[in-house]
């Protein structure tokens, strides 16, 4: 399979990166785009690649941040035949917070309800094609982790830390193992790999793309995290977006050769 980071924050070419992430994914002969960024500016770049946008078979949303989901109406308009999968917990609801202070960082309001058309809301472990299939946190006490990086949801009126309940990994069966694919990896980087052995048994890990949440994390934290993901023998690492530089030179330094950084435009084959 094929890999094209169609945006991430940063870029090495002529193409416009954001604080955002959009994949264009291609697998025997499909064609999925999983995220959308922040914009409309994952599509003009899939058009100056010289990839059409219009013979998508199906989107995935990874989770219901603004920073992966507010370009779906531009993909909505330029494809008018893919639907998109959403987890069932995905609502317009996610707040970052700190102190008294709270930010609206959910999916554009009202998206849900314009483009509940073309929206599917899947639970459990959930096959879209075959050899594809969306996987749902199974790990327990995600919330401490929310508390710790400020991340809410608000039902009835009042902020609760998030459970991450509308965040789902995407994974491939390749002949070199599991391919991951886990956006932001709010539920912890290691937990997830753990969630696909658990969904899985008796497959190998292969690789895990995304973002891992580390741009505000401590050396001890992303230091400790390295270690727990070296337990995994997971043999490729391809991290950027909300990991960070910083936190991404450590992983690099623990990690060594399997861990690379993803930028906008670039082309991984799996």
């Amino acid at each position: 399979m094929r890999a094209t980071i169609l945006v991430d924050n940063l870029t090495k070419n002529n193409l416009s990166p954001e604080w955002g992430l959009s994949f264009y994914l291609e697998y025997k002969n499909h064609k999925i785009l999983l995220d959308t960024g922040a914009s409309g500016r994952f599509l003009k770049n899939a058009d100056d690649m010289g990839i059409d946008l219009t013979q998508v078979d199906c989107g995935v949303l990874s989770h219901a941040h603004y920073d992966h989901a507010d370009g779906m109406g531009d993909f909505f308009a330029r494809n008018q035949k893919a639907v998109f999968y959403l987890r069932e917990g995905s609502k317009e609801n996610c707040y970052g917070r700190k102190w008294c202070f709270r930010k609206y960082i959910g999916i554009h309001r009202g998206f849900l309800k314009t483009y509940g058309g073309r929206i599917r809301y899947v639970s459990g472990n959930y096959e879209i094609l075959p050899g594809v299939t969306l996987i749902p946190h199974s790990t327990l006490g995600l919330e401490e982790i929310a508390k710790r990086v400020n991340l809410y949801v608000k039902e009835g009126g009042r902020l609760r830390p998030d459970s991450f309940a509308h965040e789902q990994s995407l994974v491939f069966d390749t002949e070199k193992g599991l391919v991951i694919f886990s956006s932001c990896s709010h539920g912890g980087a290691d937990n997830i790999i753990r969630e696909i052995e658990t969904a899985f048994p008796g497959k190998k890990l292969y690789a895990m793309l995304g973002g891992f949440h580390l741009y505000k994390s401590s050396e001890k934290e992303v230091r400790a995290l390295a270690d727990r993901i070296r337990s995994t023998g997971i043999r490729k690492i391809y991290t950027g977006h909300c990991t960070g530089e910083p936190a991404f030179a450590i992983l690099k330094e623990e990690l060594g050769n399997c861990v690379e950084q993803i930028y906008t435009g670039m082309e991984i084959e799996l």
